[in-house]
């Protein structure tokens, strides 16, 4: 039986089945998700908790234990970790790989509320819970600036109305707000006239509530008309608040602003953010999980001028930060290296089959092959990546092999002197049974790494199934279409002028092998002897060279971390921080400097605040991230009080907890003391190890109370 033998024999069929295969590819490579590397979805929860006033040790002891009894019943779950500064909670749990982050949310919801009786039954809300994915970089980070509009008006309108904009665009997953606060008004109260006065703190907060309640008050009905009752009880600003009477005794009237400095603010004063200097909002947008990055991009970017006009007058929306520029050079990059290696397999081909149409026969079933296997790839879910155009770059060899046994199978009965068809009927039958093996041999070299599990083998099974679905699809083209082609148009006649050329340096190198071959042959001892030494060697530079989780990424964006001592004011903090953006802006390899203290992105002690460095584009700046961060490591410091810490934002990330190297150690004990006592000479003496730097501790102690 030949499976090709119907393909062979009705041609006008085999080609439309051919074009229909490259429309299937072609419409599912433009629905292919665009991204640097495949996704990798860690299911990540953050509960949030919040006790205005207590400090780490009763978070931890009244919060954060009774929630963590609960949530470490959940299955599945593999790392969870919590972490404790003065009023908030902030409790991460990581799941396996294997769970699916809706399931696991249901099951963090009904643990929280297992855990409410547990709770103090003084905290302001019940913990809260937030899906994440610590993996994903941000794709944009956009800085709102003005010269005429307030930081609290600017968080405001983009609290209000960019997030919630920008979170309804597809392929969005998360917008935050960082460098400012929602607007309010605040209350200073002096306490000595308070005390003086006879009013305690608890009877004025009251007096505040009741001056500011909006509560229903009901309607008068009548006869023939109804009428609602209402007031306005909602004050906005302060002066709405130098009315509000405190006490009224004796004809003795005192109001608010007798004992009390009453202004506009904002709700957190701890919280500021600059871009490049200015007083700046920072957003900060992530992707979801199976979006394609440079579409997702574009739309934002499309919307940014819409979004624009909704913002107050004066107010500037700049980007600090595009991933797409580097995604885009990367798989560019690799598209060129795609292409040239299309152009080499088929100048090689040509080269030895010294004529135009058996080498079309096994070009065309390159672009079959990948049309085909964008396809498989949309089914499997996968996307365009730099893992699965490397793996399509690879398999280009692959692809063509089996189409060079059919025509090499055809062409020499051609010249035995049987016809086209009748060549392409019985060489394709003679080795069908070849090709099969020899597919099946490539796809079992790539097996192992389907069943590969963790981080790791989630990229090599996207590079295995990529080049699993190229070897299939190329099989499927070997017997359909190639013999095709070979049967109806194949023509055989004198070699060419190239094939001429080619040949004798052909034969003079296939001489100098045979000489080279004869002597291994005779030389058994000395060609054994040669073998375990290279084996040797190659065993002694495996264990010289460095290794790594996964190679570094220049992505263009670096990530820091600022760290003052924990008695640190916030204003003092300001100021460091301040200094330490000012150094980093002065490097010839950055672009663009955002830095803010306060965030929604993560839970933050009151002693720390961050950045995001955008680095100007490659070519321009001559050095990796790596090295910007390097050389920008010593002036930092140098900044007494203040530890900067630059990360190069990575593509992988795994872990939970952000933190501030690469790599994290944790200890843990029953005796918060021994923790205490032990964790700084742990980190002081991995600061003297050789190869590592930035050693740091997230545990605090040292400030006054």
């Amino acid at each position: 039986m030949n499976p090709a033998a119907p393909f062979i024999r009705r041609p006008v069929a085999t080609t439309l089945l051919a074009l229909g295969l490259l429309l299937i590819g072609l419409v599912s490579y433009r629905a292919l998700p665009v991204s640097s590397l495949p996704g990798v979805d860690f299911p990540t929860i953050r509960v949030s908790a919040s006790r205005p006033g207590a400090d780490p040790e009763i978070m931890a002891a009244s919060v954060a234990a009774p929630l963590e009894r609960r949530l470490a019943a959940i299955s599945g779950i593999s790392e969870i970790t919590s972490t404790s500064t003065l009023g908030n909670t902030s409790i991460m749990i990581q799941f396996s790989l294997s769970r699916k982050i809706d399931k696991a949310a249901q099951d963090v919801q009904a643990a929280i509320n297992a855990a409410a009786a547990d709770l103090p039954s003084d905290m302001p809300t019940l913990p809260s819970f937030r899906k994440l994915n610590p993996s994903a970089a941000p794709i944009l980070v956009l800085a709102l600036s003005s010269d005429t509009v307030r930081a609290s008006a600017i968080y405001d309108a983009a609290d209000s109305i960019l997030v919630q904009r920008l979170a309804q665009v597809r392929g969005v997953a998360d917008v935050s707000v960082s460098g400012a606060e929602q607007p309010a008004v605040r209350v200073e109260i002096d306490p000595g006239t308070a005390a003086a006065a006879g009013l305690s703190m608890e009877r004025l907060r009251q007096t505040l509530v009741g001056a500011n309640a909006l509560a229903p008050l009901g309607a008068f009905e009548g006869e023939k008309q109804a009428e609602m009752l209402g007031i306005n009880g909602q004050l906005t600003a302060a002066a709405d608040y130098n009315t509000v009477t405190i006490r009224n005794a004796n004809g003795s009237v005192m109001r608010l602003t007798d004992i009390a400095r009453v202004f506009d603010g904002v709700r957190n004063t701890r919280t500021t953010g600059t871009f490049d200097g200015r007083p700046a909002v920072i957003l900060t947008i992530t992707r979801a999980q199976d979006a394609n990055v440079v579409e997702t991009v574009e739309r934002i970017r499309a919307l940014l001028p819409e979004l624009q006009r909704w913002l107050p007058a004066g107010v500037n929306v700049q980007v600090v930060s595009d991933r797409t520029t580097t995604i885009r050079a990367s798989l560019d990059d690799m598209a060129k290296t795609l292409a040239l290696s299309v152009a080499l397999v088929m100048f090689v081909v040509y080269l030895f089959l010294g004529a135009a149409l058996p080498t079309l026969a096994a070009a065309i079933t390159i672009p079959l092959a990948f049309a085909g296997t964008f396809a498989g790839m949309k089914v499997m879910g996968l996307g365009l990546d730099n893992i699965t155009l490397m793996a399509l770059a690879i398999s280009v060899g692959f692809v063509v092999d089996d189409a060079i046994v059919v025509i090499e199978s055809v062409i020499e009965r051609v010249e035995r002197g049987m016809s086209p068809l009748q060549a392409a009927l019985e060489g394709t039958k003679s080795i069908v049974f070849t090709i099969f093996s020899i597919s099946i041999s490539l796809v079992a070299a790539f097996l192992p790494l389907l069943f590969m599990e963790g981080v790791v083998g989630r990229f090599f099974q996207a590079f295995s199934i990529t080049v699993t679905l190229a070897i299939a699809f190329s099989v499927i083209a070997a017997i359909t279409i190639t013999p095709m082609l070979c049967a109806h148009y194949l023509r055989v006649g004198p070699p060419g002028r190239l094939a001429q050329a080619v040949g004798p340096p052909f034969e003079a190198l296939k001489a100098a092998y045979l000489r080279t071959l004869n002597v291994a042959i005779r030389h058994v001892g000395l060609m054994v002897l040669i073998t375990v030494l290279s084996v040797f060697a190659s065993v002694k530079l495996f264990g010289s060279l460095p290794k790594g989780f996964f190679p570094q990424d220049d992505s263009g964006l670096m990530f820091g971390f600022v760290e003052a001592a924990p008695d640190t004011s916030f204003a003092a903090l300001r100021v460091l921080q301040e200094r330490a953006a000012k150094i980093i802006q002065a490097d010839d390899a950055v672009a663009h400097v955002t830095s803010f203290i306060g965030s929604s992105m993560r839970a933050s002690a009151g002693n720390t605040g961050q950045f995001f460095v955008a680095l100007k584009p490659l070519k321009e700046r001559g050095v990796s991230a790596q090295q910007v961060t390097a050389r920008l490591r010593g002036p930092l410091r140098q900044i007494a009080g203040l530890n900067v810490f630059l990360v190069a934002t990575q593509d992988v990330r795994t872990g939970g907890r952000q933190g501030k190297s690469d790599y994290q150690f944790t200890l843990w004990s029953a005796d918060l003391k021994t923790l205490r006592d032990t964790a700084p000479r742990v980190a002081e003496r991995l600061r003297t190890l050789p190869g590592l730097t930035d050693v740091s501790t997230d545990s605090d102690n040292g400030g006054l109370q």
